[in-house]
């Protein structure tokens, strides 16, 4: 019995990154602002992180609205039509609901349907994820376009008065259209995760150890003074960190991963005109830039000082700022690499749009 061969959609060789765009909101934090919650200073804020202001979205701004904002910036760009989206992907750990998914709301929003839509979790590392994805899609033939956000409200799951991680983190969303190119604008992606620090950046507890804790408190059992206060509205899950674990793992490593990015992109550190790194924390930044030994004529994307850290937003509007005030960039080479709590990480090569 003969069987027959199944058709395949037309291959795309080469991808690139077409229009970048950017949504940031009104409110800005400062660190004085910062300081009526925490025992610190601005000094010391920007000694150890190099952040100056960030941005907080109000309450009737969502996640889907920023990355709305993003994305229609993005088409503009790219010369495209929602429409011509073959897949639209949302990189987010802050959209609260586990489901329906952000991105199937965008893409409705948008006029993409019926393209497909998913979310992404992987934190600050998803937005290298999104374009690992895309870059296969469009390769694939699967999609001629891939609309990739990165879209975050981080003000929505910290405690103010937390001192690990809430002065550092901003809202905000950035996103790009990825497409087919007749010469090479994505290089291969070097991504993974490291699972064994899993507990290193996370929440304080789980949605289950809430639910169980107010249902035995519904039932008359005991409650443990900690185990009351977390049933309590204020005791929302809020994200907090292991500073020194994910400083150490982020300038040791995660300067691995992206030469091995220069690497497979078949390149060298005096080959690029940028390097945007996730705008974790300044000094995170500077070490990675001596240890992958940058000539000064590469530009060093330094959003975090205004922006703060917006996880999977992070490189998206580093990248937007970076065109902006520096335009004889488009079409340079430029390394991104994303790295937080999971612990994952990933990095590309990428010709700048």
């Amino acid at each position: 019995m003969s069987v027959p061969t199944l058709k395949q959609a037309p291959l795309h060789e080469n991808t690139r990154i077409m229009g970048v765009g950017a949504y940031r909101p009104d409110v800005i934090v400062t660190n004085d602002d910062v300081c009526q919650w925490i025992d610190s200073s601005d000094e010391w804020i920007r000694q150890r992180t190099g952040i100056i202001t960030r941005h907080r979205a109000p309450a009737d701004v969502s996640v889907i609205d920023m990355a709305e904002g993003a994305a229609r910036e993005a088409l503009q760009k790219a010369g495209i039509e929602a429409s011509q989206l073959g897949a639209v992907i949302v990189s987010t750990v802050t959209h609260p609901y586990a489901t329906p998914s952000a991105a199937a709301s965008l893409a409705d929003r948008l006029g993409a349907t019926p393209a497909p839509a998913f979310d992404i979790s992987a934190a600050c590392a998803g937005y290298c994820y999104g374009i690992a994805q895309a870059d296969a899609l469009v390769r694939s033939g699967t999609a001629d376009y891939v609309l990739v956000v990165g879209a975050e409200k981080l003000s929505d799951v910290i405690d103010n008065t937390e001192r690990t991680i809430s002065f550092l983190l901003g809202d905000g969303a950035g996103a790009v259209v990825i497409g087919p190119s007749d010469t090479p604008g994505i290089g291969p992606s070097v991504w993974g995760s490291d699972g064994s620090k899993w507990d290193a950046i996370g929440m304080t507890h789980s949605m289950l150890d809430l639910r169980e804790l107010a249902s035995a408190g519904k039932q008359g059992g005991a409650l443990s003074a900690e185990e009351a206060a977390v049933t309590d509205a204020a005791s929302w899950p809020t994200l907090r960190q292991d500073g020194q674990t994910v400083f150490r793992w982020a300038v040791w490593e995660m300067a691995k991963v992206a030469q091995q990015a220069l690497d497979a992109a078949g390149i060298s550190a005096e080959d690029l005109a940028a390097f945007i790194p996730h705008q974790a924390n300044m000094r995170i930044i500077d070490e990675m830039a001596k240890k992958l030994k940058l000539p000064e004529n590469v530009i060093i994307a330094r959003d975090i000082a205004d922006a703060g850290n917006t996880s999977a937003a992070s490189i998206p509007l580093a990248t937007h700022r970076l065109l902006l005030e520096n335009p004889q960039l488009s079409g340079g080479l430029a390394l991104q690499i994303g790295f937080g709590a999971g612990l994952v990480f990933g990095a590309q090569v990428i010709v700048l749009p």
